[in-house]
């Protein structure tokens, strides 16, 4: 009797802890980015060679010949001047080369490249990027790539009509790049950090900065406006801010949200959000149904009469209308009380489409309408 009770009591204890904590709390990484902790882009110009045939014709992309012999050039191979125009690389294409340098990336770390035909290429199947630097915004290079190009696809074309899959044109090296410089970074050594939220909100930046400050025991995070808060590295954490935001990161937090209705009226698709409100509104819908039926018949003479045959036409047209149902919506009702009283009326996605338009023209529905 004595284990019964005392299993009862750690249920009811589990299950009142389960309904204390908030449903909808989210990590605090999960909401907010660190400043100056980011990828950067990176880009290059290079020749994909080893293709079958499929390569840029030297008559329309005059800059993939000057891409080949310069390289020729650096390797030591001289091609005389007045050769140069006769030269066809039908088994080379150039490319253009894409990659993030991560965060924190160091020397010697892989990156994945993506490969994009510039020219007139009809595939790039089965070729070999050649040794290409990629470089960021500042013209310095952080990376070589260089590797078999995978498309994950295949084109095949016959003299009347071809096959493809996927998009030839375009592949990927995994980890094809070598980070060959690292971008300076002193983020151990700062005194203070800056939070910035995906989703500018008031009231989610002074929660996230309220649950800091309860965490740490001191005032170390104060919201500088919508989108930024700023938090105070502690003194024991000084060298070690890294330490400092795995421990915040994992706070958690109730993110707030505006309200808003989100439609799609291409795919007929709408979403509203919980803190969608209505104020008191009349609603009436109904369709009206015309539908037009074309049904000639052929009319023949009689037996041996003086006549030619004809086509008579047959029009049947039928009118119908849904009966209009008149559904009041009480004011203030959140979403779950908005869709069960917009299904009474029996609307489709397309049908309340029109009506949270109409509702939002007349004033009574408190929240952003955006249509995508």
């Amino acid at each position: 009797m004595y284990k019964q009770v005392t299993f009862i009591l750690i249920t009811i204890l589990i299950i009142s802890a389960t309904l204390m904590k908030p449903s909808e709390a989210a990590r605090i990484k999960d909401l907010v980015n660190v400043n100056g902790v980011r990828a950067n882009k990176l880009i290059g110009f290079g020749l994909v060679i080893g293709l079958a045939n499929t390569g840029d014709q030297a008559n329309n992309v005059f800059f993939s010949i000057q891409t080949m012999v310069n390289m020729l050039q650096k390797l030591g191979v001289t091609i005389p001047e007045n050769r140069i125009n006769q030269l066809q690389f039908k088994n080379a294409a150039t490319v253009m080369v894409t990659t993030e340098l991560p965060a924190f990336a160091r020397q010697g770390d892989r990156i994945d490249v993506v490969v994009s035909s510039l020219g007139d290429s009809r595939s790039l199947q089965g070729g070999t990027l050649l040794m290409t630097p990629v470089k960021g915004t500042d013209s310095i290079t952080y990376a070589v790539a260089q590797g078999p190009v995978s498309i994950g696809g295949f084109s095949v074309q016959g003299q009347s009509q071809g096959i493809q899959k996927n998009h030839p044109n375009v592949g990927r090296i995994v980890g094809g790049a070598i980070v060959e410089k690292e971008l300076p970074e002193f983020f151990n050594s700062k005194k203070e950090i800056s939070l910035s939220l995906k989703n500018t909100d008031f009231t989610t930046g002074s929660r996230i900065a309220k649950a800091i400050n309860f965490k740490m025991k001191d005032v170390f995070a104060e919201p500088i406006d919508g989108r930024t808060i700023r938090v105070k590295v502690p003194k024991f954490y000084i060298n070690n801010v890294s330490g400092f935001v795995t421990k915040i990161e994992k706070l958690e937090v109730e993110p707030d949200t505006a309200a808003k209705v989100i439609i799609d009226e291409r795919t007929g698709t709408v979403v509203m959000g919980e803190n969608v409100r209505i104020s008191t509104v009349a609603v009436a819908h109904g369709n009206l149904f015309v539908q037009i039926t074309e049904s000639p018949e052929v009319s023949q003479p009689a037996p041996f009469s003086e006549g030619q045959t004809t086509v008579v036409p047959r029009t049947d047209i039928t009118v119908e209308e849904e009966e209009e149902r008149l559904l009041l919506v009480p004011k203030g009702v959140g979403i779950g009380e908005v869709v069960n009283a917009l299904n009474a009326i029996g609307v489709t996605p397309r049908d309340l489409i029109a009506i949270l338009q109409a509702i939002k023209a007349s004033g009574s529905l408190h929240a952003e309408l955006k249509i995508i």
